[in-house]
């Protein structure tokens, strides 16, 4: 059996939105001690969607718009766009250049673009776009986060009670165990382990427990081996996370089999149905996979009326 396709987007989303203040400071710590963290910050996905929807220029990985408030100056809150790409693409400059004017022009407040770098191209690392023309210039640099830069520093990101550290470890360990089942079982196994030793907090170790799974896939035979090491490890310290960890294994797994469903009734799903899914309970998964056997529309699955 074939390792599923390691998909990054699902975990990272969920990272930046959980532990948006460690991102902030683990990538861009300049940025971060700017920001008031004593006042909320707003994410604002449909607004970004709205704004770039007719700009689409290259897959995108992971792509945030929130609204923070800063500590000095003029503006009392900004927008901050966050890009997490993926993949090497010759038009990524290009697509930060556009969202960074199409959100001011939207809202007439500052900017700031800042871009994560995934992918395993060493020295691709684009800052800036822009041009020159008849004496007018215009440009955008913004700051990016490699990820390949921290190779080198996997026990020091292990061992980092920033989220990110231990997510960013991950995540390189992910890529150089590709289609390796054997090295990625026992990468899995080591970065799960040093979860346990960090003494978090209960929700923060199902949190980082969900991406881990979600970025390290594995064949079943060896997944269960994970948890039989975990359950062992639980026994051990007096822990009791694995139950919930399973919850969210059968909810990854109700998910699919909706999407499947949904797909086979009504063809290619938009971006509403993916959300709407990835945010579901278990409950909800249940009566939508019920409803899809009979609903007219797509949007009777979800008892919605109108969605744009």
């Amino acid at each position: 059996m074939d390792t599923p396709n390691d998909q990054y987007d699902s975990p990272w989303k969920r990272a930046v939105e959980n532990y948006f203040e460690e991102f902030m400071e683990f990538y861009f710590p300049l940025a971060h001690a700017e920001i008031d963290w004593s006042k909320e910050y707003v994410f604002l996905d449909q607004e970004l969607r709205a704004v770039v929807q007719e700009a689409e220029l290259g897959k995108r990985f992971v792509d945030k718009l929130v609204r923070v408030n800063v500590l000095n100056g003029d503006e009392k809150w900004i927008y901050i766009h966050v890009e997490v790409q993926g993949t090497k693409q010759a038009e990524f400059a290009k697509r930060i250049f556009v969202y960074n004017y199409r959100i001011f022009d939207r809202y007439d407040r500052p900017v700031a673009s800042l871009a994560v770098l995934a992918d395993t191209h060493k020295q691709w690392k684009p800052t800036s776009y822009g041009f020159t023309l008849l004496g007018c210039k215009l440009s955008l640099e913004f700051p990016v986060a490699k990820l390949t830069d921290y190779e080198g520093r996997l026990d020091e990101l292990l061992e980092s009670d920033n989220a990110f550290g231990w997510i960013t470890a991950a995540h390189i360990l992910t890529q150089k165990t590709r289609k390796q089942h054997q090295e990625r079982y026992e990468a899995k196994l080591r970065v799960v382990r040093i979860l346990y030793q960090h003494r978090w907090d209960k929700q923060r170790i199902i949190d980082l427990l969900y991406i881990a799974d979600w970025l390290m896939q594995l064949p079943d035979w060896l997944n269960s081996r994970i948890w039989q090491e975990l359950e062992t490890i639980e026994k051990k310290e007096k822990m009791e996370y694995i139950t919930s960890i399973e919850r969210l294994g059968m909810v990854r797994g109700e998910s699919r089999i909706l999407k499947k469903l949904l797909e086979c009734r009504f063809g290619l799903l938009p971006e509403w149905v993916s959300e709407q899914i990835k945010c579901a309970k278990s409950k909800d998964l249940e009566a939508w996979c019920e409803a899809v056997l009979t609903a007219p529309t797509l949007e009777a699955v979800f008892n919605k009326s109108d969605v744009s």
